[in-house]
């Protein structure tokens, strides 16, 4: 190694200490190439954070033979993303944008946990592993411009030669959207939707809430005006911000981004402080109202149809209205005989219910599962089988779509239909919520159907059924079998399969309880995986 070599090693070690500082004639240029690919030595110590041009913190580094590596805190902390460290001080979770980043020293594998509508996760390999120093975990470049240049918009750059990680935002991109604001069921939401996928931050203001675009800026299709609303009080919007005033008695759920089509739509849930009553203002807990946080202790039960709304027809006398009320007791006394749950009955007798006042009961009564239960029928007689719907604003097959005309139909002329293709929407916003869910408990049924009944599959399906619309919970619709099969018309009028029936519902009841409460809890995810194959 030549003496300039030895020299300039020790400046540079010197410098990064902060013990020294560069000579002119090595100022002039960064270090060549060669020399940090070669050098054994680890230079670390502080350069300057500079955001839009100033110097906002300090920021810690070590320049490896690898390439150079930054505190990841400060950073954090300057940008606005919250930063959470695990209690034996490896795991490291970024929270913003509606996602969560996990990663740990010495593992290059950076685990991404999205959130709209339906959790996925996204597994992403850097060509660099974090290190833990004495100063915290500190991350390679190339992490800082994914997680927070790409996600965030932030362009990042480093100068060796000047000590600065400089950050700074990218141009904005112009998005165009509107505003909607609907109150249903003591749940108001507002859904801004984006001509594409917002870049943003959210935070929690003393009056309410509000969202800070970054990098990007937002344009009103038409000026919004705000309906009178009994939890939001008011809603400013400028180009970067949009804050939602609350009253005093509410609180916003995390907002959640929901693709439509070549747009993207964030929803944002308006709730009522648990155990704060709106009409004297005492709270009696804790600020808290996710409210998929209470685990499964009250059931609604609907069957389907009643009165003059007959439903279905089968051979012997099947009538899906008298089927229905008939499963429905016996899987309410079966349920309260085996797990520490309530169980209620949209109609106990037969009488004709409209659709919207079954759901409306179900979230009148703070149910933490609705299930409607049906009998399926079908031109010809080989149709057979059970089939487990989950909502969606479209079905995920023709038969599936013809099946809800039907379903919907029957209650059309007392409970009504949403007046435009964005009162559909916003009907379904309150479910959206819960479709993850939803979809693991079709899931459950379907399998536990299919295996004690040697059914034939027919698979988890969606499609928009009005009996499932704004439920403020889970939701299925079960078809427990075709009226339209002779075969199966007789085997459902007997009570020996009706309990068969009933005991499988118990049973993907069951599961979906543990399952559900073990998630709530902080457990191991489930390793049932939701299906929405199956064939018509």
């Amino acid at each position: 190694m030549s003496l300039r070599t030895c020299q300039f090693l020790s400046i540079l070690t010197l410098v990064a200490f902060g013990i020294g500082s560069f000579p002119d004639e090595v100022k002039a240029q960064d270090p060549p190439p060669a020399a940090a690919e070669t050098s054994t030595v680890n230079p670390a110590g502080s350069a300057r954070l500079m955001f839009e041009g100033k110097q906002v913190a300090g920021v810690g580094f070590s320049l490896r033979n690898d390439g150079p590596r930054f505190t990841l805190a400060p950073i954090a902390q300057v940008l606005g993303v919250e930063l959470r460290i695990g209690p034996l001080g490896d795991s490291h979770t970024l929270i913003f944008d509606n996602k969560k980043i996990l990663l740990g020293p010495d593992d290059p594998t950076v685990v991404t946990v999205n959130s709209d509508g339906q959790v996925t996760e996204e597994i992403t390999r850097l060509r660099l592993a974090p290190i833990k120093t004495a100063r915290g975990l500190e991350v390679p470049l190339e992490f800082l411009r994914w997680a927070l240049g790409d996600e965030m918009g932030y362009e990042l750059d480093w100068s060796f030669r000047n000590l600065e990680l400089v950050l700074a935002r990218r141009e904005l991109r112009e998005l165009t959207g509107s505003i909607n604001l609907v109150h249903q069921y003591r749940i108001s939401t507002v859904e801004i939707e984006f001509s594409d996928k917002p870049r943003f931050r959210f935070e929690t203001l003393p009056t309410g809430v509000e969202v800070r675009l970054v990098g990007d800026s937002l344009t009103l299709d038409s000026p919004f005006s705000r309906p009178a609303d009994p939890l939001v009080t008011n809603i400013v919007t400028q180009p970067t911000r949009i804050r939602i005033d609350l009253t005093e008695d509410a609180v916003a759920g995390e907002p959640r981004l929901v693709p439509r089509g070549a747009k993207t739509s964030m929803v944002i849930e308006i709730y009522r402080q648990r155990g704060k009553r709106a009409d004297t203002g005492t709270e009696t807990s804790a600020r808290s109202v996710d409210p998929l946080t209470t685990g499964l202790r009250r059931i609604v039960l609907d069957p389907g149809h009643g009165g003059a709304e007959t439903g279905a027809l089968g051979q012997g006398g099947a009538v899906e209205s008298h089927l229905t009320l008939l499963m429905a007791r016996l899987l309410k006394t079966r349920l309260e005989q085996r797990l520490p749950v309530q169980v209620e009955l949209t109609r106990t007798t037969d009488v004709d219910v409209p659709h919207d006042h079954r759901v409306a009961f179900a979230n009148e009564v703070k149910a933490d599962l609705f299930i409607s239960l049906h009998f399926n029928s079908y031109r010809g007689s080989r149709a057979r089988g059970a089939e487990t719907f989950f909502l969606s604003r479209s079905a995920s097959d023709q038969l599936a779509a013809q099946l809800a005309e039907r379903e919907n139909a029957s209650g059309a002329k007392t409970g009504g239909e949403p007046s435009s293709d964005l009162g559909l929407i916003l009907w379904d916003l309150a479910q959206s919520y819960h479709l993850t869910e939803s979809q693991r408990f079709a899931s459950l049924v379907q399998e536990e159907l299919n295996q004690a009944l040697g059914l034939r599959n027919r698979g988890v399906r969606q499609a928009p059924f009005r009996v499932l619309m704004g439920a403020n919970m889970p939701a299925v619709l079960v078809e427990l079998g075709f009226l339209s099969n002779p075969e199966e018309a007789a085997k459902v009028q007997s009570p020996a399969y009706q309990i068969q029936l009933a005991d499988a519902l118990v049973r993907a009841i069951s599961r979906f309880k543990t399952q559900l409460e073990a998630r709530q809890a902080g457990g191991a995810e489930s390793p049932d995986v939701p299906s929405t194959g199956g064939r018509p």
